[in-house]
């Protein structure tokens, strides 16, 4: 029996994400990005990304090879980890004057290599400042991620969570285009999040722009690469659906498994595809007030085979998990589901390095 076009998309969009396992590195290279999010519950958002992509992954295992692997963290449409080829495509970036903490701090990083935030405070002092969320923040710490951001510092590595930066490599290459720089860019966005609506794709190189602040008009990139063939389009129950060339036109068949996705995970990140192809609005609820919780503080998206039928909440109390599923509609009660939704818990368990013996 054919698939309807919708079911198609759902497949496509699932093998395009869930490839097979591989190496960590050669999983960061094909994701080309990897979003990350510092709440553990019960890991990070990237090592949730990862787990489900690289043979053998654990909790912790990005952050403790990071420094081997030749990647970046900077920030694409949202803040994470990147191959290389994606990171230079966002620099360098516009620059203006630094301001005198910003030299400062430069040239304090200069002089004695990596540094942690809390010990460049001995070197500038400890001045406040307010941050984007109306908090405040330590003036140098700002500084650092001003400079990261604008590409003369690089993260050398994490200390327990916290960014240790260093001074980035010089750009010895000549700039690439403007024009060239955002059809690339362009391609990258549709390759991670794949099929998206245009709609959405839109949005996304939007956000993309803080990231790249400079003057090219980014619909025309996209219209360009939509002319040549580079992306194509469908239309499916009125959304415009957009593609790369390089994606299947029939998808593999999606395996039988019960697998828990990280709320930014690339298969779940466009909530409009989401709720399109699957059905119900999924939002992430950790920024909501605990009385106004529908489904929990960090609920992963629970997939079934090729349908998102729900949500789990995993957490971790003297050294045991606990996972506590919801459910859309009425909880699968075949001996199938039931035995892989054990298999995944078991995977967790494994993933977040607890012992056997483990009860959840």
């Amino acid at each position: 029996m054919a698939m309807s076009k919708l079911q198609r998309l759902r497949n496509q969009a699932i093998s395009q994400s869930l490839f097979s396992p591989v190496a960590l590195k050669a999983a960061i290279n094909r994701l080309s990005f990897v979003q990350a999010d510092p709440i553990r519950s019960p890991a990070t958002a990237q090592d949730l990304i990862l787990r489900h992509r690289v043979k053998s992954y654990r909790t912790g295992d990005l952050e403790r090879l990071y420094a081997s692997l030749d990647i970046e963290e900077d920030l694409l449409y949202a803040y994470g980890f990147l191959s290389r080829t994606v990171w230079r495509l966002l620099h360098p970036r516009q620059k203006t004057a630094l301001s005198i903490l910003e030299k400062k701090v430069l040239g304090t990083v200069l002089a004695f290599g990596e540094m942690h935030p809390r010990d460049l405070q001995t070197h500038v002092g400890h001045d406040r400042v307010v941050n984007a969320w109306g908090g405040y923040s330590k003036a140098a710490k700002k500084a650092l991620e001003e400079l990261h951001f604008r590409g003369f510092l690089r993260v050398a590595r994490r200390e327990k969570g916290i960014r240790v930066y260093e001074p980035a490599a010089s750009f010895t290459s000549e700039p690439i285009p403007s024009a060239e720089r955002w059809r690339k860019l362009v391609m990258v966005i549709a390759g991670i999040l794949e099929p998206i609506p245009l709609k959405s794709l839109k949005e996304t190189l939007a956000r993309v722009r803080h990231a790249v602040p400079d003057q090219e008009d980014t619909n025309k990139a996209l219209d360009e690469l939509l002319s040549s063939g580079d992306l194509s389009q469908e239309l499916v129950d009125g959304l415009i659906y957009v593609r790369t060339s390089s994606l299947t036109e029939e998808p593999k068949e999606v395996p039988r498994c019960v697998r828990f996705l990280a709320p930014f995970d690339p298969l779940v990140w466009d909530r409009r595809r989401f709720e399109h192809l699957w059905g119900w609005p999924y939002r992430f609820e950790a920024y909501v007030p605990s009385s106004r919780r529908e489904r929990g503080y960090y609920a992963m998206p629970l997939l079934w085979g090729d349908s998102f039928i729900g949500w789990a909440n995993a957490s971790v109390s003297a050294g045991k998990l606990t996972v506590e599923p919801g459910f859309t509609g009425k909880r699968p009660r075949d001996a199938v589901f039931c035995a892989e939704l054990e298999c995944e818990i078991g995977r967790l368990k494994t993933f977040l390095k607890l012992k056997k013996e483990t009860e959840s």
